[in-house]
């Protein structure tokens, strides 16, 4: 059995040291290369329906799209201090609990307003920015998915899925650079984890990593900041990413739940280890480094207080939401004695097993379905 060292790079999860030794070398560039060593693989069998649950969800999918430039409230001004006073400082003094400990002898020790402020300013345009980078990478792992998968019903459904993903990089792009102040690199941990995704040969694995690992903790994240958020631009902006999301996760459960269960133990072990490695990676990447950088702060002395700090502990919980139920769903909580659900244990997050699996929820997500419902505002 592999240990924490082998999969993750270091013993202890939480080694702040080990996790800020990982670097990006490649800020400044703008094109970044993979090796992507998957076959191309045709079907000559174009039984559409052949696989009703993914028939039912291209159907669904080709009458859900929506237009980014055209179906969004772009003429809604944006103020950003006034949207980190209401959504970032309100139950906060910083928005991340930081203020919660003696701040004696750190950094943020003479802190004034203004620059808890612009921190609440920073942190957003991070945020925002590293959906926007995952946003892309799930666009080219689903060109790769319509290439791969053997399925004609998978390929189409897939190929719908490339076009809401260039729409999501194009709406939170054109949010970054017109509402906020323009967006940060891809973090380090976030670009580690994509490589891994599309350089791996096995179809599967793209879907494991994007469609249930990186789409689902995403669509958790969409979710969690849709409650918070009082800004009427993103909110709608997030609803409509969401409806979108919650297909694509669904794909990936309906998918892989047929391929799996007839997978050997072996080759469930390692499935089990690349989404313990996913989750690991996913839950570095939201340590903000960037951020404490641009700031002029320690960068190890932030992180420290911002991963002990209840706020932020919480949150990373919340993002397996979705990730820990599909993967219960696929069967590889309890495969190999149980391993995955120990791993998921140690993080902390187990406790979302029995909800519901996204295989089974997507069309709550739906904005027709939010219409009909006559719920308040997206």
């Amino acid at each position: 059995m592999a240990d924490n060292a082998q999969l993750i790079g270091r013993d202890d999860v939480d080694d702040v040291e080990a996790i800020l030794s990982i670097v990006n070398t490649e800020v400044d560039e703008l094109v970044h290369v993979v090796e992507d060593n998957a076959d191309a693989i045709f079907t000559w069998d174009y039984e559409k329906g052949a696989r009703p649950a993914l028939d039912r969800l291209y159907e669904k999918a080709k009458t859900s799209q929506w237009n980014g430039s055209t179906d969004l409230p772009w003429d809604t001004e944006v103020d950003l201090e006034k949207v980190v006073a209401q959504n970032f400082l309100q139950n906060s003094a910083d928005g991340f609990g930081i203020a919660d400990f003696d701040l004696v002898g750190t950094p943020f020790e003479k802190w004034n307003d203004k620059q808890w402020m612009e921190l609440g300013i920073e942190s957003n345009n991070w945020t925002l920015s590293q959906f926007m980078h995952g946003e892309q990478g799930a666009l080219i792992c689903t060109a790769k998915i319509v290439e791969t998968v053997p399925w004609i019903d998978a390929k189409y459904y897939a190929a719908t899925q490339v076009m809401d993903e260039a729409r999501h990089v194009e709406v939170f792009a054109r949010y970054l650079d017109e509402k906020l102040t323009g967006h940060y690199p891809v973090n380090t941990h976030l670009r580690l984890l994509l490589d891994d995704i599309v350089n791996d040969s096995r179809w599967d694995m793209t879907y494991l990593g994007m469609q249930i690992m990186v789409e689902g903790l995403a669509l958790a994240a969409f979710g969690f900041i849709h409650t918070m958020t009082t800004e009427p631009l993103l909110k709608q902006l997030l609803r409509y990413v969401m409806s979108d999301e919650a297909r694509h996760v669904a794909f990936g459960v309906l998918s892989l739940q047929e391929y799996y269960v007839n997978l050997t133990d072996a080759e469930m072990f390692e499935r089990q280890q690349f989404a313990y490695e996913a989750s690991v990676r996913m839950r570095d990447r939201f340590l903000q480094q960037e951020v404490w950088e641009r700031m002029g702060v320690d960068v190890k002395t932030a992180v420290e207080l911002v991963i002990n700090t209840p706020a932020r502990k919480l949150f990373q919980m919340m993002l397996f939401s979705k990730i820990v139920p599909n993967c219960k769903k696929l069967g590889l909580l309890d495969r190999n004695d149980q391993w995955l659900r120990r791993r998921f244990e140690e993080l902390g997050v187990i406790q979302f097993e029995d909800w519901v699996d996204t295989g089974e929820e997507y069309e709550s997500f739906a904005i027709e379905e939010l219409a009909r419902s006559g719920a308040a505002t997206l």
